[in-house]
């Protein structure tokens, strides 16, 4: 009874993130399902080291959850191999309990929905697990606790990868999704193996192709820009050749409005000639004869 008073407790806490489905965040969205694993246990009587399926509705269809108890010494002793992780032998929670409970993710086809990287496509579904402290079953709050595995790489399986047209495994890197929204990329020793050091949300992505551009709107846009270059230039010899004409023509002009001179024949020449002169000569030395 304790238990289920618990889970019910947990379930009108996150009542905000239900009703709300359709904005989850991945954070909500991990406390919403990590909700409905608790509830595989209160329906069962739980045993120790035994896989509880979780009953999700009907609009989270595609999404697989499941969770399992297991006693300290005996991830000690043999690990866990559920779902898609294998957690090696001699590894223990920090801080020490007596029992822990890993609930497991799979997300399937809701993926790519609440973890996208910049550039990057998925080609696997996104898997999780969390690990809490199950000790105290009449506990207020689930606390979440962390493993060490002294050193030893917890094997995360990727039985089904779908690789786009043109691409192969070696173009995939693994990927781990940490609760702020960074991720973090490394090579993958096996086809359909990645490695972690401890909890989270992983998958496989594969680089996304660049489309390519064509080439000919770059030359014709060239070319164009050239032609109008040349244009523009043309035009502007004209324009500064035409000015000088006007002026030319303007100062012609100004020098026929001024002057009139009569003109004469000299052999077969017309020579201007003024008809009066417009100074006297005078001379310096009057008493020259």
């Amino acid at each position: 009874m304790s238990l289920a008073l618990l889970w019910l407790f947990i379930s009108l806490c996150f009542s905000s993130c239900v009703h709300s489905l359709a904005n989850f965040s991945y954070g909500c969205l991990d406390t919403f399902l990590e909700d409905f694993a608790f509830r595989a246990l209160v329906r069962h009587r739980p045993q120790t080291g035994a896989l509880y399926q979780a009953s999700l509705p009907a609009n989270l269809s595609g999404m697989e959850v499941s969770i399992v108890r297991i006693r300290s010494r005996t991830l000690w002793k043999k690990g866990a191999n559920f779902s898609s992780f294998s957690i090696p032998a001699r590894t223990l929670p920090l801080p020490h309990v007596r029992r822990l409970a890993i609930v497991y993710e799979n997300l399937g086809n809701w993926s790519s929905q609440y973890y996208r990287v910049s550039g990057y496509s998925l080609v696997a579904s996104v898997v999780g697990f969390m690990v809490f402290d199950a000790s105290n079953p009449r506990a207020k709050s689930l606390r979440s606790i962390s493993l060490d595995t002294m050193g030893k790489p917890i094997l995360i399986h990727f039985p089904n990868l779908q690789y786009p047209d043109g691409m192969n495994s070696a173009a995939a890197r693994c990927a781990a999704f940490s609760s702020n929204g960074t991720v973090q990329f490394r090579d993958k020793m096996l086809p359909n193996e990645c490695y972690s050091s401890d909890q989270g949300h992983f998958s496989v992505v594969v680089g996304m192709k660049r489309k390519q551009r064509p080439w000919y709107p770059w030359v014709i846009g060239v070319v164009l820009g050239f032609g109008a270059l040349v244009l523009t230039g043309y035009f502007g010899l004209v324009f500064i050749r035409l000015l000088k004409t006007k002026r030319i023509q303007a100062m012609e002009r100004q020098a026929d409005e001024g002057v009139i001179f009569d003109s004469r024949w000299v052999g077969s020449s017309k020579m201007p000639s003024a008809a009066v002169t417009r100074t006297q000569p005078v001379l310096e030395n009057a008493d020259f004869p």
